[in-house]
């Protein structure tokens, strides 16, 4: 097959046989009309990522705080990250840690009942009625889905929808609908890069390489690209190669039948290797996504609360028990170092990801995915799953309007006064702190969302804007 490259856009698809598709990056050699290399140039992105089970908070007097209290000493740009977030030091001049924020509707619900409405900042309550609103992903989806193949990728480590204030999802449509979330990396790489053929999805499942039925077309492409554009077609087709290994190899470990029982103590057949294995998978896959521009909204529930879930086995991967576990043993010995280890675990494969969108030049644009791409770190909960002063972080979208390189903090929230604070104690918290739906307005505003309202907050973040 002969590419006609006046046809080629950032919608195209390389195109084999047996209903295979790779979508492409853009690529300055098709850069068509002036129309279509203006949209590029305002492209913006959004990922959001869920931390279950709050943070390492040692008081200041614990001889484990400095080196494993989550939030960073100092203030401003004067900051210091701990043990928890220090492999993010390279990237912080791309992001800006929060606290003092929080969801006013839910401060006195127990932490492990308020995943849902980490970014809708809904009123779900602690028990009876039960009713979320839109989360602020699907309010961009709403915005920007239409322009690409897929309107939003919804991921999660547990996967499905989970129940009423035990989410296993992020995302929530316009009526307060839970999304289901994907967790087979497999059913994910099929939507991105499988038409939806069944004969092709049956010789991937005999471990036929989609590259192996394109490369004819590949290579037939690539002689009409330039040498930039050659490069950067290498590169794709390169990281597609080992993310599809990756798929393979993380399905051994999603697919672990989850015990009835407390078997911490046994042996799983499962490798260190398998969780990180399997994190890196989920992060690499919307990092294709969004280099293909198959999407350009993506949220993934790194774990749920409470527990009990495959997601409370993501701790193996640093040698750890269930995860859950490790937020509640923080006062036996070296418990606040395992809980902080854990968290710098998800610190550097987080970090891995946004290096990797930082050294990547936008497809066809300015900047690099990084500059065009907001991505928010955090979770509802802090100190032993205290609804208050969620512990975040913004990176990226320096070219949408945000200011970094900063730790910014709200509120009269003294962490000091919370830290070590049990779950009993939640309503004897008197600290005064800022709704988080600032932020998430804040966020929708520079993506180009023409709103002045959102999760009941009509005020951005100044501080946040460059």
């Amino acid at each position: 097959m002969k590419t006609k490259l006046s046809a080629l856009d950032r919608r195209n698809f390389l195109r084999g046989v047996g209903g295979f598709a790779l979508a492409l990056p853009a690529f300055e050699t098709f850069s068509g009309t002036a129309a279509a290399a203006e949209n590029i140039s305002r492209r913006k992105r959004l990922a959001c990522f869920y931390l279950p089970n709050g943070v390492p908070m040692p008081r200041k007097d614990d001889p484990a705080y400095e080196d494993w209290s989550w939030f960073p000493q100092g203030s401003g740009k004067n900051f210091k990250l701990s043990k928890c977030l220090d492999p993010l030091e390279p990237l912080r001049e791309q992001m800006t840690v929060f606290s003092g924020l929080s969801h006013p509707a839910v401060r006195n619900v127990h932490g492990h009942s308020n995943a849902d409405q980490f970014l809708t900042g809904a009123d779900t309550g602690g028990s009876g009625d039960y009713k979320n609103s839109i989360s602020m992903d699907q309010m961009y989806a709403a915005h920007v889905g239409e322009q690409t193949r897929v309107a939003s990728l919804v991921m999660s480590t547990d996967g499905g929808a989970g129940t009423p204030r035990g989410a296993h999802t992020m995302s929530f449509a316009a009526n307060g609908r839970a999304i289901p979330a994907e967790n087979k990396p497999k059913r994910i790489f099929d939507t991105l890069f499988v038409k939806d053929d069944g004969n092709a999805a049956r010789r991937l499942s005999l471990n036929t390489s989609a590259l192996d039925e394109l490369m004819g077309d590949a290579q037939s492409l690539r002689k009409d690209l330039s040498k930039y554009d050659q490069r950067t077609f290498d590169q794709f087709l390169d990281s597609v190669r080992s993310t599809e290994l990756k798929v393979e190899k993380a399905a051994r470990w999603i697919d672990m039948p989850l015990p009835t029982v407390d078997v911490d103590h046994l042996n799983l057949d499962i490798t260190p290797n398998d969780p990180r294995e399997y994190v890196q998978t989920m992060y690499e896959l919307i990092y294709l996504a969004f280099h293909t521009d198959s999407t350009r909204v993506a949220t993934y529930m790194i774990g749920k609360e409470l527990g009990a879930g495959i997601s409370d086995y993501l701790a193996k991967a640093v040698g750890l028990p269930l995860t859950h576990k490790l937020s509640h043993q923080v006062k036996t010995p070296g418990g606040w170092k395992n809980f902080g280890t854990y968290c710098r675990f998800i610190s550097e494969e987080h970090g891995r990801f946004l290096t990797r969108l930082k050294s990547t030049p936008e497809p066809g644009g300015d900047g690099s995915m990084l500059d065009n791409t907001l991505c928010l770190f955090g979770s509802a909960s802090s100190a032993f799953h205290l609804s208050r002063n969620y512990p975040l972080i913004l990176a990226g979208g320096g070219r949408t309007g945000i200011r970094h390189g900063q730790y910014l903090q709200y509120g009269s929230t003294d962490l000091d006064s919370i830290s070590g604070m049990a779950n009993d104690n939640i309503r004897r918290v008197r600290t005064e702190e800022d709704p988080m739906g600032r932020l998430l307005l804040t966020m929708l505003q520079q993506l180009g969302v023409e709103t002045n309202e959102f999760a009941g907050c009509n005020q951005v973040l100044p501080e946040m804007l460059a």
